[in-house]
């Protein structure tokens, strides 16, 4: 039961993320779109260590923070 649970927990989910996704990309330049994904893992990280009390590690702390470093780089490029 609790497979299914997951699996339909996380098709749902993803599914809504999706069609958010879809829904404002339109409305991006394909830059902003690009970096934007860039943050996805970060915020998965950031979600996992808030709302699952998972352990926030060094090397998640630095890869964070390389990933955040090249998305203000690429902004900053834009300029």
């Amino acid at each position: 039961m609790g497979t299914l649970t997951a699996i339909v927990a996380g098709a749902v989910t993803s599914g809504l993320g999706y069609a958010l996704w879809y829904r404002v990309l339109p409305g991006l330049a394909s830059t902003t779109a690009g970096i934007a994904q860039l943050s996805v893992p970060v915020i998965a990280v950031a979600a996992g260590v808030l709302a699952l009390g998972e352990p926030l590690s060094l090397r998640m702390l630095t890869a964070g923070g390389l990933v955040l470093g090249g998305i203000a780089v690429s902004l900053l490029a834009r300029r």
